[in-house]
């Protein structure tokens, strides 16, 4: 079972804007390279802060939903950014290593 929320128009204001834990929305698509090795890494982070319930992490595909892709100003994918009560707070664009997106995750909860 995917540990990780699929985004679309309908779910995006309950899952991200009124969401009581920060969220991580991962932009990505289906025909990007770095985002299908991306993939795997944000889906166990997904299952540990699902268990800590410390922070939600979601998936907005960019070609299922541009336009909420662009009100993000997403230039290119993939691209995770970071929201505290709707607003962003960090953004990591590229594929990164797992502990380098926990840390960055951590910081923004203060568990750094």
């Amino acid at each position: 079972m995917a540990n990780a929320i699929h985004i679309t128009s309908e779910n995006f204001e309950k899952e991200i804007m009124q969401s009581d834990v920060p969220v991580v929305v991962d932009f990505w698509a289906s025909w990007c390279g770095p985002c299908q090795m991306m993939a795997p890494v944000f889906e166990e982070l997904a299952k540990e802060y699902k268990e800590a319930n410390s922070a939600k992490l979601v998936k907005l595909s960019t070609e299922e939903e541009p336009e909420l892709a662009s009100r993000f100003n997403i230039k290119g994918i993939p691209t995770l950014t970071i929201l505290n009560k709707g607003q962003e707070v960090d953004r990591i664009v590229g594929f990164g290593p797992k502990d380098v997106i926990k840390q960055r995750i951590d910081a923004v909860l203060g568990n750094a």
